[in-house]
């Protein structure tokens, strides 16, 4: 018998302040809570919407002091219409194929992680990641996940993200790919890959984790067009921002 979720049971934990990997002189803190096998879908689904983003079996959210820069930010699906820009990543793509996988770690997408670190995020927090923190990356997680793969007519791996299943839509955890086919546009292609998903299950909206309006590293994520933001008066297109 399914144990019945009470919500009085979550509690929440404050990190300690560090150094803010978007805006130059901010101290950033995080509000946290675990996810496990009995909730963890429900949880995920509920507090998504609210604003939380999850990383194997914890759900986040900035709790910073003097700052509310971060906002989650998702892409009306049903609406999104391909620009030419867009049109032009998706003909550079028009050879791969998606392959949508359970969430379980392989060697093969490892050694892309590897390669696409080592060369786009040298010294970050995950630079120095290993295949066992990487399989604890995708199969350590109590929700609806998937593993999605994108590979060339040879059956290369040259793309991989990680994606939660949502009631509403998708939510994309983490996204890596060949740092060295840069003309293809691989970020916004699985993106785009994503929008037309949400498309063809008739879901409503793919989350995109985190936009801060100042930071050259999330810039990309507004031109995916009509998108919202969560802010304090609730979710509002990006354009009504007061």
């Amino acid at each position: 018998m399914t144990q019945a979720f009470d919500p009085n049971s979550l509690q929440f934990y404050l990190t300690i302040p560090s150094p803010c990997p978007y805006l130059p002189n901010k101290m950033e803190r995080k509000i946290f809570t675990q996810l496990d096998p009995l909730s963890g879908q429900f949880l995920n689904n509920y507090l998504t919407h609210a604003g939380f983003r999850r990383s194997q079996n914890v759900i986040y959210r900035p709790a910073c002091e003097d700052c509310r820069k971060c906002l989650s930010m998702r892409v009306i699906a049903n609406q999104f219409k391909v620009g030419k820009q867009f049109k032009r990543v998706l003909s550079r793509n028009s050879d791969l194929k998606r392959r949508v996988n359970e969430a379980f770690a392989t060697k093969e997408q490892f050694d892309l992680l590897h390669r696409y670190l080592t060369t786009r995020h040298m010294g970050g927090g995950m630079s120095d990641m290993d295949f066992m923190r990487y399989e604890m990356m995708v199969e350590n997680c109590a929700v609806d996940s998937e593993i999605v793969e994108y590979r060339t007519a040879d059956d290369t791996l040259i793309a991989c993200v990680i994606i939660d299943v949502l009631n509403d839509g998708f939510s994309m955890v983490y996204s890596f790919y060949d740092p060295t086919l840069t003309r293809r546009s691989l970020g916004n292609y699985m993106i785009l890959d994503h929008i037309a998903r949400c498309q063809d299950a008739y879901l409503p909206y793919l989350y995109l984790g985190y936009w801060v309006e100042n930071s050259t590293k999330m810039q990309y994520k507004s031109k995916f067009l009509p998108n919202e933001v969560l802010a304090q008066t609730g979710w509002v297109r990006t354009g009504e921002i007061l």
